[in-house]
């Protein structure tokens, strides 16, 4: 489907009466949660709409199988980070407290830092994640890596020009 062009109408409603429920069941059984699987089978529609035209879906469950699988890994994902969040939040006190917006908010800032660092080859994520998280010197890192002081801030530097380039677009 070209940019801009819009699905028909009569195709899309054809792709998602002949597939919805399935695909919902389908989400269902993997979630264990009716709500969390309706909001993940929209997701999956409206990315197969945006992305092509239904009428040209030659393998429709193919298709939302392969966009509902990785919105599903997003999920777990997502909850991952949550519950690390919360975990954190509960460990240093009742002191401190975030109005459920902010807590929000912080989530879906992890989540963004969270995808743009698992594009990065390992040893640099791990050597940012242990300066920035674990407080580590960049002799230790070197030492947790097994490699030298000078590859750590290469690591470094790289993770920097990454995350700038990330933030910039």
């Amino acid at each position: 489907m070209e940019t801009g062009k819009l699905a028909q109408p009569d195709s899309v409603h054809a792709l998602y009466s002949d597939h919805h429920s399935w695909l919902l069941r389908w989400l269902r059984s993997r979630l264990g949660c009716a709500h969390h699987a309706a909001d993940l089978a929209h997701d999956t529609f409206v990315r197969v709409i945006e992305r092509r035209d239904p009428e040209q879906v030659r393998e429709p469950r193919a298709i939302l199988t392969t966009i509902a699988k990785g919105l599903l890994v997003n999920h777990w994902r997502r909850q991952d980070i949550e519950r690390a969040y919360l975990a954190a939040l509960a460990a240093r006190g009742q002191s401190l407290v975030c109005s459920p917006e902010q807590i929000s908010l912080v989530i879906e800032a992890l989540v963004a830092v969270d995808a743009m660092l698992s594009t990065l080859p390992d040893k640099p994520r791990r050597a940012f994640l242990l300066a920035q998280l674990d407080g580590l010197t960049y002799r230790e890192i070197a030492e947790e890596l097994s490699v030298s002081e000078r590859m750590v801030k290469k690591y470094m530097a790289a993770t920097m020009l990454h995350c700038l380039k990330a933030a910039a677009s």
